[in-house]
């Protein structure tokens, strides 16, 4: 079977149930943040060395963004007709590795200017698609509902992929690239000068 079909060059496109839609359908500019995403990702391990012990985080995390995007493809009332099981506790998952990570290097108490070195910008970039797929599916969940755990998620994925770049460049030995404080630590600063 040839990649191309031509069924798409009127700007429609086929989801999961057999419904066409058009190519800027608010379901498919989700998938295609995710899929961008995903592409991200696999531009992160391919800086790392094979036996980097994030090779198995992110193909784990590559593998369940195809699962969610399957999800995402199909509407609502058909969803439990798609074959691939969405797990519930990926948000979890993601904790435990921000927390394992923060435990060593401790909390970020400023702004970060994205930077350092190839995998901590790349991984930074990752954030930012992560925060956009995250905005479309919240605006494909007011017309027809996204799994809550999939929302969860996605918004784990920004935290993890923030703190992972910290983390990269903490080992590295890279200076982060300060911005400002956060507001709640300007705001005591101000007060202790006050005082």
């Amino acid at each position: 079977m040839k990649i191309y079909t031509r069924g798409g060059d009127k700007g429609k496109t086929g989801i999961h149930g057999g419904q066409r839609v058009d190519k800027d359908d608010i379901r498919i500019e989700a998938n295609g943040c995710l899929d961008e995403l995903n592409s991200m990702i696999g531009v992160i391990r391919a800086y790392l060395p094979r036996e980097h012990e994030w090779q198995q985080i992110l193909f784990r995390i590559q593998s369940e963004l195809m699962v969610v995007m399957s999800h995402v493809a199909t509407p609502s009332d058909i969803r439990d007709k798609n074959p691939n099981p969405l797990p519930e506790d990926l948000d979890k998952l993601c904790e435990e590795w921000i927390d394992s990570m923060t435990d060593d290097m401790g909390q970020s108490l400023t702004f970060i200017l994205p930077g350092g070195n190839l995998v901590s910008s790349h991984l930074q970039l990752a954030r930012a698609i992560a925060r956009q797929s995250e905005r479309r599916l919240w605006t494909l969940n007011r017309q027809d509902e996204v799994p809550e755990s999939i929302l969860r998620f996605i918004n784990r994925l920004s935290d993890l992929f923030f703190t992972m770049a910290r983390f990269e460049m903490f080992r590295d030995g890279t200076d982060e690239e300060r911005w400002k404080d956060f507001l709640y630590k300007r705001k005591k600063k101000e007060n202790s000068a006050d005082e």
